[in-house]
């Protein structure tokens, strides 16, 4: 059975940023979420690619976040590769911000 994007989404959000307690989901970062069938023969499953910012370019924390995501794609039934492309555009605002997300962060 294939990997849904619903549940990839579900999954990122237990990655965070380490400076801020929020997931990814919720902060926004994630811009898209990519689901194909593997295209190694061998292999069963599916391929996801996730393309997704952070909140400032210089963030200390750039690899820590995106092999977190990667490991945690890995870790679901069904999936065989996991891509994890950092992009800066759109460059992300604090608009971003679920409405849960503000609520954690007493912007709301």
């Amino acid at each position: 059975m294939a990997v849904t994007q619903e549940e990839v989404i579900s999954a990122l959000k237990e990655c965070y940023d380490p400076e801020i307690p929020v997931n990814i989901v919720d902060l926004g970062l994630i811009y898209e979420v990519r689901v194909r069938p593997t295209e190694v023969a061998t292999l069963e499953g599916d391929d996801i690619e996730v393309e997704m910012t952070l909140t400032a370019q210089g963030c200390p924390s750039q690899g820590s976040i995106s092999e977190d995501v990667k490991q945690r794609l890995l870790r679901m039934p069904g999936v065989k590769n996991a891509t994890v492309s950092i992009v800066w555009y759109p460059q992300w605002t604090p608009e971003r911000l679920s409405s849960d997300a503000r609520k954690q962060l007493g912007i709301e």
